[in-house]
């Protein structure tokens, strides 16, 4: 298994510099269900942070875009199940994808709710705004 960090991801995704995109591209199509690239939590936070911030890309677009990376057999992702989650929640509410999947890992790590001062956030039931 090789770890995949998000500037190699974010690459092979947008294909914006020949160069990088090429060697990120040969990288990651390397890998296989026997030798899978590993994509961590942290990973996926910042790949939906530079799509959406620096690139532009529209929600869905990056909800499709972190399904393909969860379907992939030949990629494991960290916390699959509350990514997922996550990913699910974070199409129907109007939070970060990040702040979903925080509190989809603490509710896997036995926390009741998880407290914050985002109101975006606080309206997902695994939340408790603080005042």
């Amino acid at each position: 298994m090789i770890g995949i960090d998000t500037n190699v991801l974010v690459r092979y995704i947008v294909q914006d510099d020949e160069e990088q995109a090429a060697i990120a591209t040969q990288s990651i199509e390397a890998c296989s269900v026997g030798a899978p690239g590993w994509i961590s939590v942290i990973v996926l936070c910042e790949t939906v942070w530079v799509l959406s911030r620096a690139y532009g890309y529209e929600k869905a677009t990056i909800q499709a875009v972190l399904q393909r990376i969860f379907l992939a057999s030949e990629l494991v992702v960290e916390q699959q199940e509350q990514g997922w989650s996550a990913l699910r929640d974070f199409g129907l509410g109007n939070a970060d994808f990040s702040d979903y999947l925080i509190a989809h890992m603490n509710q896997a790590s036995g926390c009741k709710y998880t407290v914050t001062f985002d109101k975006k956030a606080s309206g997902l039931r695994l939340f408790r705004l603080l005042k």
